[in-house]
């Protein structure tokens, strides 16, 4: 893959404060994208998920949280370590569930799609509204995009991933704000436990769409919480 560093990417330092995770950048505080997306959900997508942890119990949803997250991580990790030319062969070797995982979005999600990379792991931000981390910046099949990795214990419908959607409308719109791109679309490359692959693309009209459904619910959250 080639590199181009054309954009000059910010250093932040997350916390949490006031139960919300917040990205410090100079001066500003800014609440993240998925803090943001978890308080301003609606009272259905609230509910849908306190009675999926009843059903299958607080315990076992904890764990299937827990072992979800350690999961992806690793996946993450993995990508990354890949795109930074780390990976050896002794390394591509070995059978973990998530480095499988990480090979099949790879194989069918990247190579010969990925043309240039201008970022991993890079924090973006809208001044004054909210940040967030981008897995993977660059251009792809000739167009310049937003991809984030995901996986997951199930193959994805479109309906259920909503919140994805909203954080590239987020991310893509805080790159073009900040550094004076137009990006073209917000990419979505997943993997389920089962090494089952899933392309989720918006572009155009759509994205615009879910950039402004994305300040919508910012200005949510600043209601919320009585800041002017």
């Amino acid at each position: 893959m080639k590199w181009n560093n054309k954009f000059n990417y910010p250093k932040s330092t997350r916390s949490i404060e006031d139960g919300y995770r917040k990205y410090s950048l100079g001066e500003e505080k800014l609440p993240s994208v998925t803090t943001i997306l978890s308080v301003t959900k609606s009272e259905e997508e609230k509910a849908a998920l306190a009675n999926w942890k009843v059903r299958v119990g607080f315990k076992e949803a904890n764990r299937i949280k827990t072992e979800a997250s350690s999961r992806g991580t690793s996946m993450h990790s993995y990508i990354e370590d890949y795109l930074k030319g780390r990976i050896n062969e002794s390394f591509f070797e070995s059978n973990e569930q998530y480095k499988n995982m990480a090979k099949e979005i790879i194989k069918k999600g990247l190579d010969n799609k990925l043309d240039e990379i201008y970022g991993i792991e890079e924090t973006l931000y809208y001044p004054e509204q909210y940040a967030g981390t981008a897995d993977l910046i660059g251009v792809y099949q000739g167009n310049d995009v937003v991809i984030d990795f995901k996986q997951s214990n199930k193959l994805k419908k479109t309906d259920y991933i909503q919140d994805y959607f909203l954080q590239l409308g987020a991310y893509t719109l805080a790159h073009d704000i900040v550094h004076g791109t137009k990006m073209k679309a917000g990419i979505i490359l997943l993997c389920t436990k089962d090494i089952l692959f899933q392309e989720f693309k918006i572009q155009g009209a759509e994205l615009k769409m879910y950039q402004n459904l994305f300040l919508g619910r910012v200005e949510k959250f600043y209601e919320m919480n009585n800041i002017a």
